[in-house]
């Protein structure tokens, strides 16, 4: 199992962006100077109360910093751009990266995007099929023409093209059941979200499986998600430090139609933690992030993209985290994921 950094990507709009971006980069060259194996960036538009960094902008300046490190999109918002533009961009990063991108893509559930796009929330599915299928065309043909839905063009062809044979890996996301079967019919892998506990991921992963298997497609060698993960000296501390500020991004996520969870309003925020986080997160001591880790593993995720830090988190208290993480965790879920191995 590979395991990889999240980086946030949103601060609050009061803050100044470029020290943030300065600290964004600081945590990317400590994370490659521990042996993680990848740096991951999400995509949002119009944040009220935050700025968000343009994810591939990001991850091109990114990449400087994290020679040899896989870098991947978790998630592009496939509906709201050009595929062919994408696919250009995709080939230039997997150029940039020597042969470790990961194009990631999926639908989102904000209404405003969409409108500020100008791209009707109803075609979305449609337009992350048909996506999917030109990206995946222009990186592996020399002339392609397509007659879609909702794009056409002949005999086009990108330059310069991806290094990777056949080329990067395409990971959809997806949560609900329609979904996950879309994702396993039409991509390499699955980009699973945080939301579902271990209990609920089983049958979620029994869909994904049997859904390419029916479909004639090989077993995905790249099932990753998106992981919450908070690591201190002991729990009580791990709560204390990532609560406030990881619960402030459910609440967004909460207000932007987010479903599956349901929290008391009035709890204290480690309180509403502790219920959002049970065999769902990985927050605590060393010993305790390891065994979630392990047990994501076992439950069949072959990357972890893990997120260590929320919007208007301390840089020291990030730092600590990953240095944590990568001292005292990777080691070991590298030797116990090994043993399972075997």
């Amino acid at each position: 199992m590979k395991l990889g950094i999240f980086l946030n990507s949103q601060h609050p709009a009061s803050d100044d962006a470029a020290r943030h971006l300065a600290e964004t980069l600081e945590q990317v060259r400590l994370a490659r100077s521990l042996g993680f194996d990848s740096i991951w960036a999400g995509e949002h538009h119009i944040t009220p109360g935050f700025h968000f960094f343009p994810q591939l902008a990001l991850l091109q300046r990114v990449a400087l910093e994290a020679e040899g490190l896989w870098i991947g999109t978790n998630l592009a918002l496939l509906p709201l751009h050009n595929p062919i533009e994408l696919a250009e961009v995709g080939a230039f990063m997997d150029l940039l990266t020597g042969g470790k991108f990961v194009l990631g893509v999926g639908l989102g559930y904000r209404s405003e995007e969409y409108a500020m796009y100008g791209v009707p929330m109803a075609e979305r599915a449609s337009r992350l099929a048909e996506g999917v299928e030109i990206i995946r065309r222009l990186w592996s043909e020399d002339r392609v023409t397509h007659h879609g839905r909702h794009w056409q063009f002949r005999d086009a062809s990108i330059a310069p093209r991806p290094l990777q044979s056949p080329r990067p890996p395409i990971l959809v996301g997806a949560q609900v059941t329609a979904a996950i079967k879309r994702a396993a019919e039409i991509s390499d892998g699955w980009l699973v979200v945080p939301v579902p506990t271990l209990a609920e991921l089983a049958p979620q992963m029994s869909l994904f499986k049997s859904a390419r298997s029916a479909a004639s497609l090989p077993p995905s060698r790249h099932i990753c998600r998106l992981y919450e993960v908070g690591c201190a000296s002991d729990e009580e501390t791990a709560f204390r430090r990532v609560a406030p500020f990881l619960m402030e991004k459910y609440k967004a996520y909460f207000s932007w139609g987010l479903e599956g969870v349901t929290l008391d309003p009035n709890a204290a925020p480690e309180t509403q933690l502790r219920t959002l986080a049970s065999d769902r997160f990985a927050i605590g001591a060393p010993a305790q992030v390891v065994d979630a880790l392990v047990a994501q593993h076992r439950a069949g995720i072959t990357h972890l993209a893990m997120r260590v830090s929320w919007p208007g988190m301390g840089q020291n208290d990030i730092l600590a985290g990953i240095e944590l993480l990568g001292r005292k965790v990777l080691p070991e879920v590298r030797r116990r994921t090994s043993t399972v191995l075997a």
